[in-house]
């Protein structure tokens, strides 16, 4: 049994909450603003907005791992929560907070377990920081990919 560490970001994007919503929405388009995500694919197209059930592959610094999440509570504009069902054990939720009809934060919160043996290394600031900043670059690029979205509206 492993160690769960968890890892929370914040922006702040100036567009509608439903339209942020809607671009987070695409979960196969995540690896064009998820460094570390190489392809998300969609397992389950039962439901007609987000699926319930993807696979996703992470490839980062000669490391490949793969994973099946499932989508566990879904608030539309509000909230979207999952966990891995198989693979790398992970679990995390993004929430939605309108801050007006133009501006939204959005909160990413990712958890992930690791053997005991690899999670005090990840806890240093070095390594777990460096998660952190790839979170939080990630979640730039996905503000910088809606705003300019925005501006074509």
């Amino acid at each position: 049994m492993g160690r769960w560490l968890e890892h929370t970001v914040t922006t702040e994007i100036h567009a509608p909450v439903e339209q942020v919503w809607e671009v987070w929405s695409d979960l196969e388009a995540m690896p064009l603003w998820m460094s570390w995500i190489e392809s998300v694919r969609t397992i389950d197209e039962s439901t007609t907005t987000l699926p319930d059930l993807t696979e996703w592959t992470l490839a980062a610094n000669g490391f490949r791992f793969k994973w099946k999440a499932q989508i566990n509570e879904r608030i539309e504009a509000q909230k979207l929560q999952w966990e891995s069902v198989g693979g790398l054990p992970t679990k995390g939720c993004v929430r939605f907070y309108p801050e007006d009809k133009s501006r939204t934060i959005v909160k990413l919160s990712v958890s992930y377990e690791l053997p005991r043996v690899l999670a005090p290394l990840m806890e240093a600031n070095v390594l777990g920081g460096m998660v952190t900043n790839e979170l939080q670059a990630n979640l730039d690029r996905f503000k910088n990919l809606v705003e300019v979205r925005q501006e074509k509206l």
